[in-house]
């Protein structure tokens, strides 16, 4: 065989070899059914990384006779375009509305792909305030991620803004209800409440297999009230923020009781003058040891609750 034409050989099977490595990573934006009409998508429960496109959340679509309903669109106008490809896949309903559960990027940032095809986009008013101020350090720190996958992303604020603890919507004969008690991991974190199927989705009021993430935006004392709204809708199905599509009692375990056993045991070693870095050692860590990450994040975690607690 001439030697030009074996190195063309060599070169297709190693760039065939690379093809399919990428496609066993890439983004898969995939709806599975979890009630009639009523859809997710369970994201990576890593970080953001150039594969998952920051996509590293759940999502949700709710199917009417007038249209569909997004619970939130994706980090980027890319991964938007993905997310409504997929949507397709399962109904050929248009985007009417497009729900975002909170200010993390994931949450909004492919607002401006669903814009531009015509949805209404709405958001709790709370949400407002932090996604101006945060959305330029989102584009920022995602854009050496994504690299050209962050292509077309603009920061595209909702066209709703919904103000009060409940708002009830219809569309289709299928009821929403958006729940809001000052959120949590973000200031406009809102719950996504179906009360005909007994599906909610929680954005990131609810983390299970991995551990919580705090932020300087990040309140435990609202992220308590935010949950115990979810415990007094009593679901069947919780789609959480990050981790499988769950139940109520593990949402408990796995978010609700960290967060009220962090508040206990900082509240009381605040009351005390305890130094921070031994409340923080004596935290019992055990009953959280199965999430992910929890030997990293757990004493950040621990952390800015001691000085939330300090402030309260």
């Amino acid at each position: 065989m001439h030697p030009t034409l074996s190195r063309i050989r060599q070169l297709a099977v190693v760039g065939l070899v690379t093809t399919l490595a990428w496609s066993a990573h890439a983004l898969d934006v995939k709806f599975q059914a979890v009630a009639p009409n009523v859809y997710a998508h369970v994201g990576d429960i890593e970080g953001r990384t150039y594969e998952n496109e920051a996509l590293n959340a759940n999502i949700g679509l709710v199917v009417t006779p007038a249209g569909a309903v997004l619970i939130d669109p994706g980090a980027s106008f890319q991964s938007a375009r993905q997310i409504a490809e997929a949507a397709k896949k399962v109904t050929q309903q248009p985007i009417k509305w497009v729900i975002n559960t909170g200010g993390q990027d994931h949450r909004w940032l492919g607002n401006g792909y669903f814009k531009a095809q015509g949805a209404e986009i709405m958001a709790h008013a709370d949400a407002e305030a932090d996604m101006k101020a945060r959305g330029p350090e989102h584009l920022k720190a995602n854009a050496p991620v994504l690299k050209e996958k962050m292509d077309g992303t603009e920061i595209v604020l909702p066209t709703r803004w919904l103000k009060g603890a409940n708002t009830q919507l219809e569309l289709g004969g299928t009821v929403i209800e958006v729940v809001h008690r000052k959120g949590g991991h973000t200031p406009g974190d809102s719950l996504v409440w179906l009360p005909q199927s007994g599906v909610v989705f929680t954005g990131d009021v609810v983390y299970v297999e991995r551990i919580l993430g705090l932020h300087p935006v990040s309140k435990t004392k609202t992220w308590v009230e935010s949950f115990e709204a979810l415990e007094a809708l009593n679901p069947k199905v919780v789609v959480p923020g990050h981790g499988r599509v769950t139940t109520l009692a593990q949402a408990q375990k796995d978010t609700g009781n960290l967060l009220k056993a962090l508040r206990a045991h900082m509240g009381k070693a605040v009351e005390a003058g305890t130094d921070m870095s031994a409340a923080i050692k004596s935290f019992d860590a055990a009953p959280y040891q199965h999430l992910k990450h929890v030997e990293v994040w757990l004493p950040q975690i621990a952390n800015r609750t001691y000085l939330e607690m300090e402030q309260e």
